[in-house]
């Protein structure tokens, strides 16, 4: 299957990948610690933000969805803290809404396309994925 992402949606994913690894590196005050598997999964997103997104398995579906999720938590963070440091109308929170806005509206397709993975597999196996479904079953683009 193919996760479309528009330009904007690419340019916010790609800024909070950056910034979820700088927040490893430097010890990113994040009020809970992101699992080491999570940020893998972004960093191994990164290089992919070039266009479309393929997502052939439900688990990759999964690997995804928890990279993205992550972003989309780092940049709901830092967008919170420049409403409170500032104001809301503050042109830098402004800009850091819609970026934050842009990687949700991806994290919100990414969950209706792991819905739809998940029902095809059941449709084709009569019951809920196992791991080993969610990992040989593919979708082809």
């Amino acid at each position: 299957m193919i996760l479309h992402c528009s330009y904007e949606e690419l340019r916010a994913l790609a800024a909070g990948a950056e910034l979820v690894l700088a927040q490893e590196e430097t010890g990113g005050g994040q009020a809970v610690a992101a699992p080491a598997g999570a940020k893998a999964q972004v960093e191994l997103l990164l290089p992919r933000l070039t266009g479309d997104l393929s997502v052939t398995t439900l688990a990759e579906q999964r690997r995804l969805r928890e990279a993205v999720a992550l972003i989309c938590d780092s940049l709901r963070r830092r967008l919170e803290g420049e409403v409170v440091a500032h104001d809301p109308a503050y042109e830098e929170a402004v800009n850091l809404y819609f970026e934050y806005g842009h990687a949700l509206r991806v994290l919100d397709r990414l969950d209706r396309m792991g819905e739809q993975m998940r029902a095809m597999i059941e449709l084709m196996t009569g019951h809920g994925p196992t791991e080993e479904a969610a990992t040989t079953i593919t979708f082809p683009d």
